[in-house]
């Protein structure tokens, strides 16, 4: 689905992923799960470029979720796969801590793991090789991908500012839509190894100049970063 000149989300409230579209190439944000490989093929050729077009991919983090066709798109097209290094062992072998699952009602819940099983979540495939990556870093990729740390949903979560997109990319670091309750609200996500780190991350979000804010899970927020964090903290 287009949202907005160079930017186009594959996937549902559920769980998402983006493509960012320029002329000299694609760069990819996140791989959602194993099924969203077809989403993307569709994506592809709506807009009328190749596979080949894809110059990377960049992973919020590593968490199953995001990174379902990114060892695919890897080993099938030779597209590079970048990551936080603090969070490369999490994609390569799925290992993390268990984390209490908090607030949760049936109807959600079930409808989240339904969807995951309807995308082929039960058959994600790790990656075996990544490009890492840390805070900071200005990625050779189209759009000129820049990296910022957002430590605490995982401890290699980062967000990813596109500038030509308008738009930061912000993983796991927060939800418009909370997979487990179907409260639909800017929210602290669920699943964060360290809520206290992932809430005092927020805070590196307040100056990114975007019109867009760009989740995992949930709605595309239409607004600045510093009023959606602001929203979140107020709550």
């Amino acid at each position: 689905m287009k949202l907005a000149p160079h930017l186009h989300r594959l996937g549902n409230d559920i769980v998402a992923s983006y493509l960012v579209d320029v002329p000299e190439g694609i760069t990819l944000i996140d791989a959602g799960l194993p099924g969203h490989w077809d989403d993307l093929r569709r994506e592809l050729d709506a807009i009328g470029r190749p596979l080949s077009d894809i110059r990377g991919l960049v992973l919020t983090h590593g968490d199953s979720d995001h990174i379902g066709f990114a060892e695919r798109l890897r080993q099938e097209v030779g597209v590079p796969v970048f990551i936080h290094s603090r969070d490369a062992h999490r994609a390569r072998t799925g290992e993390k801590p268990k984390t209490p699952m908090g607030p949760a009602r049936l109807g959600p819940t079930l409808g989240f793991f339904a969807y995951a099983l309807r995308k082929n979540g039960l058959r994600t495939r790790y990656l075996q090789d990544v490009v890492e990556i840390a805070d900071g870093d200005v990625l050779d990729l189209p759009g000129s991908p820049v990296i910022l740390g957002m430590p605490g949903h995982s401890p290699g979560s980062i967000a990813v500012h596109i500038p030509v997109a308008d738009a930061v990319f912000v993983g796991d670091a927060l939800t418009t839509r909370h997979v487990l309750t179907g409260r639909e609200a800017a929210q602290p996500a669920p699943f964060t190894d360290n809520p206290d780190e992932a809430l005092a991350s927020l805070d590196r979000l307040s100056g990114i100049p975007a019109s867009w804010v760009l989740p995992g899970h949930g709605a595309p927020w239409r607004g600045s970063p510093a009023d959606l964090v602001a929203a979140i903290r107020s709550a």
